[in-house]
C-alpha cells in the first residue's frame, strides 16, 4: 500500500515537473526563437489607444517602422498632432489618422462611434489593435478608501473604453479572417495577485 502511494506521488511529481518544463520551453521558443510575424499580413492599418506617451507612443513608432499606417487615439489633440508629426518626420510614407477621445468622459461612446464611421467609410483594413489606454489611482489606497468617482473612472477607461474600441474593429477582422489584438495589462494583476493597494486597477488590467 505504501509503495502504491509512493508510485502515485512520483507520477504526479513527474507530470508537474514536465508541465513546468514544457511551459518554460514554450516561453523560450516564443521569446527567442520564433520568427517574427509580418504584421502587414493582418491588414495595412494599426490602431493604438493612449498613443501620445510611453508604451503607446513606442508601439506607434514600431508599427510605423513595420510599414503599417496608423490610427492614433488619445484625449489630447495637441499631443496627437505632435506625435503624428514626429512619426512622419521619420517615416514620411506613413498615413496617419488621429482621433481625440477622452475615455473617461461621458462622450466616449460618441467618440468611438465617430471613429468607427471613418474606419468603415474609408474602408480602412485595421489589422492590428493595441489597447494601451489606461488609468489608475492618483495614490495608493485600500479598497474601502477609493472614492467612487476614482474607481468608476478606472473601470470606464480600462474596461469600457477598451471594449468599445475592440468592438469598433473586430467585426472587420472577423470578416477578413485576420487580425491581432494586443491588450496591455499590468504587473499589478500578475506579479501581485489582487494588488492590495490597487485592487480595482489590478482587476481592470488582469
Amino acid at each position: 500500500m505504501q509503495l502504491s502511494w509512493l508510485l502515485l506521488f512520483s507520477v504526479l511529481g513527474f507530470l508537474s515537473l514536465s508541465k513546468r518544463c514544457f511551459t518554460f520551453l514554450k516561453w523560450a521558443f516564443i521569446t527567442f526563437l520564433r520568427p517574427p510575424k509580418n504584421l502587414k499580413n493582418y491588414g495595412s492599418w494599426a490602431l493604438v489607444t493612449g498613443a501620445t506617451d510611453g508604451i503607446g507612443k513606442a508601439f506607434a513608432f514600431q508599427l510605423a517602422q513595420k510599414g503599417l499606417h496608423l490610427i492614433l487615439v488619445s484625449r489630447n489633440q495637441a499631443k496627437l498632432n505632435q506625435v503624428s508629426n514626429e512619426i512622419l518626420s521619420v517615416y514620411p510614407s506613413t498615413k496617419i489618422k488621429i482621433f481625440a477621445i477622452d475615455f473617461s468622459s461621458d462622450n466616449v461612446v460618441v467618440g468611438v462611434r465617430g471613429m468607427k464611421r471613418v474606419i468603415l467609410g474609408e474602408n480602412l483594413d485595421v489589422g492590428v489593435l493595441v489597447n494601451n489606454v489606461g488609468v489608475t489611482y492618483p495614490v495608493a489606497r485600500y479598497f474601502h478608501e477609493v472614492e467612487q468617482d476614482v474607481w468608476m473612472k478606472v473601470m470606464k477607461v480600462n474596461v469600457e473604453g477598451t471594449s468599445l474600441v475592440t468592438k469598433s474593429v473586430i467585426e472587420g477582422m472577423i470578416g477578413r479572417k485576420r487580425g491581432a489584438i494586443v491588450n496591455i495589462g499590468s504587473g499589478a494583476g500578475i506579479v501581485l495577485p489582487s494588488h492590495p493597494l490597487y485592487a480595482i486597477y489590478a482587476a481592470s488590467k488582469a
